[in-house]
Formats: C-alpha cells, sequence, structure tokens
C-alpha cells in the first residue's frame, strides 16, 4: 500500500509518504491561501504518487476530535479522495518535528517543520500494522 500523511493545517499543510512500512519521506508542504487552492494542490499530490490511503493526524481522545474528524471530511470531500482515510494521534509531532530541526532553520516557515510532523504521524502509523 501507498500511504501519504497529511498534517493539516490553517497556513501549511504538511505531507508525507510511504510506499513501505518501514520507510516515510516528507514531501513538499503544500502553501494553504484558501480550501480550494489547498485541496486541489493535495489532490494533485495524491494523484502524483497514486495513493491508496491516507493518514491524517488529528488530536485523538480529546474534546475537538468529532470536530476534527468532520473539518478533515470535508476537506478530503474536496480533495475528491476516494481511497481509505486513518486517523493517527498527532500529539507532540510538531514539538518533535521543531526539535528535529536543529539551528535557525526551524524557524524558517516554509512547511518543512510541517512535513517532518506528518512524516512522525505516518511513521507512528506504520508501527501500528507490524
Amino acid at each position: 500500500m501507498k500511504y501519504i500523511a497529511i498534517d493539516l493545517g490553517l497556513k501549511r499543510i504538511g505531507l508525507a509518504y510511504s510506499a513501505h512500512k518501514d520507510i516515510a519521506t516528507p514531501l513538499p508542504a503544500v502553501q494553504r491561501k484558501n480550501r480550494e487552492q489547498a485541496s486541489r494542490d493535495v489532490k494533485k499530490v495524491l494523484d502524483k504518487w497514486e495513493v491508496d490511503a491516507v493518514v491524517v493526524g488529528i488530536p485523538l481522545g480529546g474534546s475537538s476530535e468529532d470536530e476534527m474528524k468532520r473539518r478533515i471530511a470535508h476537506f478530503m470531500n474536496l480533495v475528491d479522495f476516494r481511497g481509505e482515510i486513518f486517523y493517527q494521534d498527532e500529539a507532540g509531532s510538531s514539538k518533535e518535528a521543531e526539535s528535529m530541526m536543529k539551528g535557525e532553520i526551524k524557524q524558517i516557515r516554509d512547511g518543512r517543520v510541517d512535513s517532518i510532523s506528518a512524516m512522525i504521524i505516518l511513521q507512528r502509523f506504520l508501527r501500528t500494522l507490524r
């Protein structure tokens, strides 16, 4: 199976890819101007990589879980993705990604931290498959 993980944010959408159960690779993030543009750009990535499933990071178990799932379902409907959608707890993934980005580069808001966060989310999901 081919997976893409999404770390859905209001300004950037972090993305990571895996075609193996052991390797997850960050992809360039999508800069989000509006929902329509963001959904088109994410769809292009999903089509390019021919993914079977999407793993979306959300805060599981919290009071906002249902609301986040509703928002994600709406976004994925705009993307028009027909594969499976899985939810993975994203707790701490952004902080972990920032700690991986040593030095000043972690302050640059070009989406690298968002995509590394998506990679961490995907790695967590892939561990559940073993």
